[in-house]
């Protein structure tokens, strides 16, 4: 079972901090995940200046410039965030067997190693 999936809640816990101008301790939702590479993209942080060509969209108005977008980071550097404290935590599976109409499945589930709750 993957730790950090598309939608989680993740801290940055490496690099510069936020007095000298870096992003350490800023929380933000995961965007998306290159697992072949181990890198994720995190809305709100490694933000970069991207110089995109100038063009028209179909309704004439021109799109372009420099834009300000995400860059992947690498996925030891972000930690998911616990729910019920808002800190940094590492993740664990909890299994169960649930049993419905007699038939009986394994299901498992994430949970926080600090505070025990689900994710």
């Amino acid at each position: 079972m993957p730790a950090i999936k598309k939608g989680d809640t993740v801290i940055l816990i490496t690099g510069k901090t936020q007095a000298r101008g870096g992003d350490r301790g800023k929380t933000g939702t995961v965007l998306s995940i290159d697992k072949a590479k181990n890198r994720v993209i995190v809305d709100g942080l490694n933000l970069v200046k991207k110089h995109v060509r100038r063009t028209e969209t179909s309704k004439g108005v021109p799109d372009g410039g420099i834009v300000t977008e995400p860059a992947p980071i690498h996925i030891s550097n972000v930690a998911l965030v616990d729910p019920s404290t808002k800190k940094a935590t590492r993740i664990g599976a909890k299994v169960e067997t649930v049993t419905t109409n007699g038939k009986s499945k394994i299901v498992r589930t994430r949970i926080a190693k600090s505070s025990g709750k689900e994710i």
